[in-house]
């Protein structure tokens, strides 16, 4: 529609309704007329019998000011007369007479139409694929496009395997049935072969959702799409010829409990039956044996022998012996000793799976929120090798108790507060150990833990490598713990490039914080503390004063009671003796002239051991009592300090 004319520049306005918008623009006159021959007199318009002559063939010059001159002397009576024969005049141009110009317009125009089309498309198709009312929904859009401007160069078997004295990387899983029933969001992503990535949600002040993006580099990163095989060719296959050069090897699982652990080193599962033949254990197992028979091993007449075990809250128990609690000891080359451990020989894959499969069935196991069959201890299998009865090298595998287990040690349960005390040590430790071995530290505070303890020989010695695999759940729920899996994992790394001059700079300021927790606790000196002091005080950032003085309480409540039970035993075997004893004396005054005074001076001996053993027994059962106590009024004190971000 033609609303107004404007004489000055010669053209008029138009105006037209689009998807109900009003919408309008200038158009000049030599335009309108060679669209709309009868808008200008007939003797100004050139006639043809086939088509309207184009614009350019148009003289301006002469008919536009005939055209005005007419309008201003009458010949149309009123602007508005004008107006009206142009109201609904034709304003598109025919195919073959449309200027570059305007053809560029509709092409521009074509292109938006057909992005929108898409866009809406794609909107739909979104839609239909996931529930747009679900509460996570921008959260899951934030990262699809965040994936979508990624360039993925994923981990392949094709790719080289560097060496690496410690290892460490990464394993992502996919999600479970459980997260995936909740309509729980994937928030990892791993774009290349060394890089993992979480999309953490975050909340502004306003209440605006956004996506903190954190990024981890580490030596290999495993997807959810990686089998245990390719897991095991990257991280525990370089270790098997170390132990057939007179090395120690240690491979271990780290993370949440339910991300895992248990089914990269133990094998596939499926519903509550484990595959043990793909786990790490096996593989390991396999390659084992089959460099054992190359000549070149062969000919050194090696034995290869395997042992089960577990640590609980800081007891030992054998796994190939129907859970026979064991004594760890030193001798007197400080060699640690698991007393009673039974090594069974193995001459084949097979003979090493019927172990695993015995050892797991009897693991201590218990139900939480995150796994129906979580793993409440370490399980160590070690694979060794021995040449005329002596040590030649030794694999150890290690499926590490959940590590959300250590935090938990303010839980109203006691039995709940040992087990979450000993993790947190013995993981602590584990890093401390790990650290000594990368920087060839002349100390290594493997007394802190039972678990350091019984693999000391793995953090000793130029022959020793390590690989420690980090496992960690995908879904948006777990999102807190796979983030400090990811911070302890990154935290080891950096620990093996660390400059010496950072090391001799560290050694010289732990001896005054030493002494500072000497003063401020008061604990006397054992090697076992002096080791629990130090680890201590390395975490810092993790480990508050408070939480310091519960693990050396429930330290000591362990030793006392191992040397109650042991006691207890004791005091158990020497009264069959006494009683063995009073029966002879009893059947001795049956006699009709028996001896009163050696009677008399027999019983009282027995009632003299009685009475001393028994009271030192009691005094330490006392004892005892008060170290509970003291522990439950402990763990009401702890203000655990968090990891610090990276």
């Amino acid at each position: 529609m033609v609303t107004s004319l404007h004489e000055d520049n010669e053209s008029v306005t138009v105006e037209w309704i689009e998807n109900g918008d009003t919408k309008g623009k200038e158009i000049d006159l030599e335009s309108i007329f060679a669209l709309n021959p009868d808008v200008v007199p007939d003797e100004e318009i050139p006639q043809s019998p086939e088509a309207p002559l184009p614009p350019s063939s148009i003289n301006k010059t002469s008919k536009v000011p005939k055209v005005c001159s007419s309008l201003n002397n009458g010949l149309l009576s009123s602007r508005n007369v004008l107006l009206n024969k142009m109201k609904f005049i034709d304003l598109s141009f025919p195919a073959r007479r449309k200027s570059n110009c305007v053809k560029e317009v509709e092409k521009l125009q074509e292109q938006r139409e057909k992005r929108r089309l898409q866009q809406q498309e794609l909107r739909e198709k979104r839609a239909q694929e996931v529930d747009v009312n679900l509460p996570n929904y921008e959260i899951m859009c934030m990262i699809r496009d965040f994936r979508a401007s990624l360039d993925y160069r994923p981990l392949t078997s094709s790719d080289a395997i560097e060496e690496h004295r410690i290892c460490v990387c990464v394993r992502a899983r996919p999600l479970n049935k459980k997260e995936l029933s909740v309509k729980d969001l994937d928030v990892i992503t791993i774009p290349s072969k060394d890089v993992v990535m979480v999309h953490e949600p975050k909340q502004k002040v306003d209440l605006t959702r956004f996506l903190e993006n954190q990024t981890f580099r580490f030596d290999y990163a495993f997807d959810k799409t990686s089998t245990n095989e390719m897991v095991y060719r990257f991280t525990a296959q370089p270790l098997v010829e170390t132990i057939f050069e007179r090395g120690m090897a240690t491979c271990f699982a780290y993370g949440q409990t339910g991300s895992g652990k248990t089914h990269t080193m133990g094998g596939d599962f499926s519903g509550k039956n484990q595959d043990c033949s793909k786990g790490i254990y096996a593989l390991s197992a396999r390659d084992v044996f089959l460099m054992w028979k190359k000549p070149v091993y062969k000919k050194l007449d090696l034995q290869v022998f395997a042992t089960f075990f577990e640590i609980y809250s800081g007891k030992v128990f054998d796994l190939l012996n129907r859970k026979a609690k064991l004594r760890v000891l030193e001798d007197g080359k400080q060699q640690v000793q698991v007393v009673g451990l039974q090594e069974r020989e193995v001459k084949c894959t097979e003979d090493v799976l019927k172990l695993i499969e015995m050892g797991n069935s009897c693991r201590t196991s218990g139900q939480t929120s995150a796994n129906a069959h979580s793993s409440r201890s370490h399980a160590v299998f070690q694979i060794i090798l021995r040449r005329r009865g002596k040590m030649h090298g030794k694999f150890s595998l290690i499926d590490l108790a959940g590590n959300e287990r250590g935090a938990d040690t303010s839980s109203a349960d006691r039995q709940t507060r040992l087990e979450g005390a000993e993790i947190n040590k013995s993981l602590l430790a584990l890093k401390e150990c790990i650290r000594a071995l990368g920087r060839n530290k002349p100390h290594t505070p493997f007394r802190a833990s039972k678990l350091t303890q019984v693999l000391r020989d793995s953090f000793i010695g130029e022959n020793s490598r390590t690989c420690m695999i980090a496992t960690i759940s995908p879904g948006m729920a777990s999102c807190e713990n796979t983030l400090n899996t990811l911070r302890y994992a990154n935290r080891m790394k950096q620990l093996t490039v660390d400059p010496a001059a950072a090391l001799d700079c560290h050694q010289e300021g732990r001896i005054t914080q030493l002494e500072v927790l000497e003063a401020q606790w008061g604990v006397g000196s054992s090697p076992q503390r002096d080791d629990l002091k130090l680890l201590c005080e390395q975490n810092e950032e993790e480990v508050s004063p408070q939480l310091f003085t519960f693990h050396e309480v429930v330290s000591q409540l362990v030793e006392m009671e191992e040397q109650v039970l042991e006691d207890h035993r004791a005091v158990f075997q020497e009264s069959i003796r006494w009683l063995e004893d009073e029966k002879v004396l009893l059947e001795m005054t049956e006699e009709v002239d028996y001896d009163v005074e050696s009677y008399a001076t027999q019983l009282e001996q027995i009632l003299d051991q009685k009475i001393d053993i028994l009271t030192e027994l009691r005094d330490k059962v006392k004892s005892f009592r008060c170290a509970l106590q003291e522990e439950e009024q402990a763990s009401k004190q702890i203000t655990p300090k968090r990891p610090r971000a990276l």
